[in-house]
């Protein structure tokens, strides 16, 4: 009881003495008031920009990519549990969402220049928008798409053979992660003509080769082994 006494005695006669220490005290006090409220208003309009209203409030992203994204399994499905512009594009992990909000600042840029204001010029900007984006899912393991499915999590026996066969030798394996099989799962494809789909199906598991519809199907069968040969020769 003495020693609360004394402590007490101790901060009064601290903040009671004027000038220097009396100034010292209010500093910071109003230090870690003001650094409370700064950290609030900063990490309220954080979260302001990771909704999904944020995202589509500009028409470049509510009459393309959003309109593609209401027609996907992500948006409707039997479970009811719908994936919204930031859970795909923006991570949990506070550091990892800091290092992306700073990425698409560049965005802002984009904006402001009209570089795809119109349907136009979004197709024309298609391909190249989707790489960037492909690439930087590739390189951070797709992280954003495990904030909701996990490898671990998976139940092998509830998929089909060929599924749960690739996932195992090369998802669980780590050999490859979601977006080089799933590129087109939340929009549209851009013309893939030429494009390296970044993982090809192993021939042991594309499994029988179906009849074919026509003579042109089988002429362009034996053109594909014929140059197949070829290049294994060389």
């Amino acid at each position: 009881m003495g020693r609360i006494k004394i402590l007490a005695a101790w901060i009064w006669k601290i903040l009671s003495t004027p000038a220097a220490t009396l100034s010292l005290a209010f500093l910071t006090l109003g230090g870690f008031v003001g650094g409370v409220l700064f950290w609030g208003a900063f990490n309220t309009a954080l979260e302001l920009t990771n909704t999904e209203k944020f995202c589509t409030g500009c028409h470049e992203m509510q009459t393309n990519v959003y309109e593609e994204l209401t027609r996907t399994i992500h948006f409707s499905n039997r479970s009811g549990v719908r994936a919204s512009c930031p859970d795909c594009h923006v991570p949990h992990n506070w550091t990892d969402k800091i290092a992306r909000k700073m990425q698409a600042s560049k965005e802002v840029w984009g904006k402001i220049f009209g570089t795809i204001n119109t349907r136009q010029k979004f197709l024309d900007e298609r391909l190249r928008l989707a790489q960037h984006e492909w690439a930087r899912l590739k390189a951070n393991d797709s992280l954003e798409c495990r904030n909701c499915h996990s490898s671990l999590a998976m139940d092998l026996s509830k998929q089909t053979q060929r599924a749960a066969d690739i996932h195992t030798r090369y998802l669980l394996s780590g050999k490859a992660t979601c977006i080089d099989c799933h590129k087109g799962i939340a929009h549209e494809l851009p013309n893939m003509q030429g494009v390296n789909p970044g993982w090809q199906m192993p021939k042991e598991l594309e499994g029988e080769v179906l009849p074919s519809a026509s003579a042109v199907d089988d002429l362009r069968r034996a053109m594909d082994e014929a140059h197949a040969s070829l290049t294994s020769i060389e």
